[in-house]
């Protein structure tokens, strides 16, 4: 009996500390989004551009960072008429409108959620699909414009 009582003396403290941990699951899921947003966050801002469009600018030409991914006008346009050009890109903050499954189609096969090609200049990226849903979870986990 003397053998165990530490043992036992042990397992009574930890028992309060271990029933208030969540489940091993649940911790991983959390560490797995945040790396999946982090991701997202590094592909739309290093890779993808998407601020370049999407984010306003201050008469210096800066982004302004209160409004980040929340739509603005195009200050190009293109040099010979284009019929489907679009003048300004839309709030992606939040993904208003866009459930994850058609936001992840589209950013795997650049075809929108009305079943066409995106319009130019929005480039018809082809992302797979671990970034693509890196790219959902980030834009999702932003605020969307008010």
């Amino acid at each position: 009996m003397r053998k165990f009582l530490p043992g036992i003396a042990v397992a009574v403290l930890l028992v309060p500390v271990v029933a208030g941990m969540p489940p091993a699951k649940v911790t991983a899921r959390r560490a797995a989004s945040a790396t999946a947003v982090a991701r997202g966050k590094y592909l739309v801002e290093s890779i993808a551009m998407c601020g370049d469009c999407h984010s306003p600018r201050n008469e210096k030409g800066e982004f302004i960072q209160a409004e980040w991914l929340q739509g603005a006008p195009l200050e190009f346009k293109p040099t010979v008429p284009r019929p489907v050009w679009v003048d300004a890109a839309p709030a992606i903050a939040g993904l208003p409108g866009w459930e994850k499954d058609v936001a992840v189609k589209f950013l795997m096969t650049g075809v929108g959620k009305n079943g066409l090609p995106v319009r130019p200049p929005m480039p018809q990226y082809r992302f797979n699909v671990q970034d693509a849903l890196a790219i959902v979870a980030y834009l999702k986990s932003l605020a969307p414009a008010k």
